[in-house]
């Protein structure tokens, strides 16, 4: 469950931008150069994006100037220091995150590992929050990162509370990739686990997303406020056996469960 997300610049393949209209295009340009593993320049965002190289000019023009974006002398493109201030306001004003905070640190307290939080957003999970563990080697996992659902813990415990409809719908969208030989690569291998994780109430990443990375995860629903999340517990594989996984899988539950019923207390009824 490890959060390294691999570069777009480094695989350098075209995503066409599916986005309809000027702000949804523009908001696509500005996901592409945020979520890059490096600066990327002008010809590199113009062959990513799939984008007339008019608009796409016009577009970064935009986004410099409002501070989202930054050109540096090298020309290529980064964060801006404003994007940076509004993700750190959403972050620190996230009321899923402040309920869920010392509920993450208990947990933390009886584990020793690092403690993940994250919310299913479309095909992937997004990390609010971590405990870092206390041990020398942790891991280089950052909040704000996204990690696909279908080989992740949390991915995989927040997929098993969907309704049906909902989840045969998503999981018809995924793209399978290996990102290891443990990776799940078809619709219906993905579809046995949640089986497995629904009977269980938690759910496992055994090296799938990155070799030598395992955790055990709990969902979290609160329906009412519309929050499709999960926890987990994250360690490398040379310290933390599967056995040892299972031992913690009960206090994993208990946080999310712990979670959710202060989510319903403090944020109130919901819609």
């Amino acid at each position: 469950m490890m959060v390294m997300e691999k570069g777009i610049d480094s695989a350098f393949e075209a995503v066409p931008v599916v986005e309809t209209g000027t702000l949804g295009k523009a908001i696509a340009v500005l996901e592409l150069v945020s979520t890059a593993q490096t600066p990327l320049r002008f010809t590199e965002i113009l062959a990513l994006s799939g984008q007339p190289r008019g608009t796409l000019h016009r577009q970064l023009s935009h986004l410099v100037g409002e501070g989202l974006l930054s050109l540096g002398s090298d020309l290529r493109y980064e964060p801006g220091m404003r994007l940076l201030k509004l993700a750190s306001n959403a972050w620190a004003k996230n009321q899923f995150r402040t309920v869920a905070e010392p509920h993450l640190k208990r947990l933390h307290d009886r584990t020793g590992e690092t403690v993940h939080l994250g919310v299913l957003h479309g095909r992937e999970i997004i990390y609010l929050d971590k405990v870092e563990s206390r041990q020398a080697v942790r891991m280089n996992s950052q909040i704000g990162n996204a990690s696909p659902v279908y080989c992740t813990g949390v991915g995989k415990a927040a997929l098993s509370v969907l309704p049906e409809d909902r989840l045969a719908d998503l999981v018809g969208q995924l793209s399978f990739q290996a990102y290891t030989p443990n990776t799940h690569l078809s619709a219906a291998a993905l579809m046995d686990e949640l089986l497995a994780v629904r009977l269980a109430g938690y759910a496992f990443d055994r090296e799938e997303h990155e070799s030598g990375i395992r955790c055990v995860a709990a969902p979290i629903y609160a329906q009412r406020h519309g929050v499709v999340a999960g926890v987990s517990v994250t360690g490398p594989a040379y310290r933390v056996s599967m056995e040892q996984l299972e031992l913690w899988a009960a206090s994993v539950c208990d946080a999310a469960r712990a979670i959710e019923q202060e989510v319903d207390v403090r944020l109130g009824p919901g819609r």
